[in-house]
């Protein structure tokens, strides 16, 4: 696995892994992998233009060339910077302009995506500290699949705390798979001692029930882990979900004592608002 330089930007207009004409401003790339976790979830991996370059925890708009005028949405990249292909985790959504055709793809077909990436689910969004929480909903988890496989987060942080709070047990299979792998990888096994998984479920019974929320706040989170509790000269915090765990962790984080950065004013916690409508 090679591994491309975070800051490199230029791209090829013409580059393309596919037989679909691309619109200018948009790579057309190759299905490679699809995989279903449930009748709600599934990752999907693409080819990677060699000139396409982002920052773990970043988004990019994709589309299917399924329309006269694709429709593009916001998808974070879950693949770490190093991987030679793009991976996305997404959500089916009955009738969506999307999802509802996005599903149903197979290897070999061809995926659009924007030549550019973005976000503020990024390392240089926040500054400095010893734990770093990763706090997310369903497919909330996608940027954070990128960010525990690059090396950075653990040469910036002495411990890395992945939460993710779905409603049944088989919808935390990806994040579970990923975890449970981690210290077969090459580049980053080496580092996963430093990462704590706390997985939880709202509707099925499993080991630990409820909203990180309301675990936080009681404290049984912290005992659960063993952890301290959050405090502002340590701890981090990055929340990536619905809109109303948006507002509620980044209330939470608020009341904890941190404050809200973003990629030109680094702070104690980011949110990631791509997603929110």
């Amino acid at each position: 696995m090679k591994r491309l330089p975070n800051n490199a930007t230029e791209c090829n207009d013409n580059e393309t892994n596919s037989l679909y004409p691309a619109p200018d401003g948009v790579f057309s790339q190759t299905v490679t992998e699809v995989k279903h976790y449930t009748d709600r979830l599934f990752k999907f991996r693409l080819t990677r233009p060699e000139s396409f370059r982002f920052r773990s925890g970043e988004f990019v708009m994709i589309a299917l060339p399924n329309a006269e005028k694709p429709i593009f949405r916001a998808y974070s990249i879950a693949s770490p910077v190093w991987d030679e292909e793009l991976e996305f985790f997404s959500i089916k959504v009955p009738g969506g302009p999307l999802t509802e055709h996005l599903q149903r793809i197979k290897i070999g077909d061809t995926i659009l995506m924007r030549k550019k990436s973005t976000g503020t689910l990024v390392l240089d969004a926040i500054i400095p500290g010893k734990r770093l929480y990763m706090l997310s909903t369903g497919t909330g988890v996608a940027p954070f699949a990128s960010l525990i496989r690059d090396t950075e987060t653990y040469e910036k942080f002495k411990e890395i705390v992945l939460i993710q709070t779905t409603r049944k047990v088989a919808e935390l299979a990806y994040a579970n798979e990923l975890v449970s792998r981690l210290h077969l990888n090459p580049l980053i096994g080496e580092f996963s001692q430093k990462l704590k998984f706390y997985p939880m479920t709202t509707r099925e019974q499993s080991e630990h029930m409820g909203r990180i929320t309301d675990a936080m706040k009681s404290g049984r989170f912290f005992s659960d882990t063993k952890l301290p509790p959050v405090n502002i000269e340590e701890d981090r915090m990055m929340i990536c979900g619905s809109m109303a765990m948006l507002k509620e962790c980044a209330s939470m984080a608020r009341k904890f004592g941190l404050e809200e950065g973003a990629n030109n004013a680094p702070a104690t916690y980011v949110v990631e608002r791509a997603f929110v409508s």
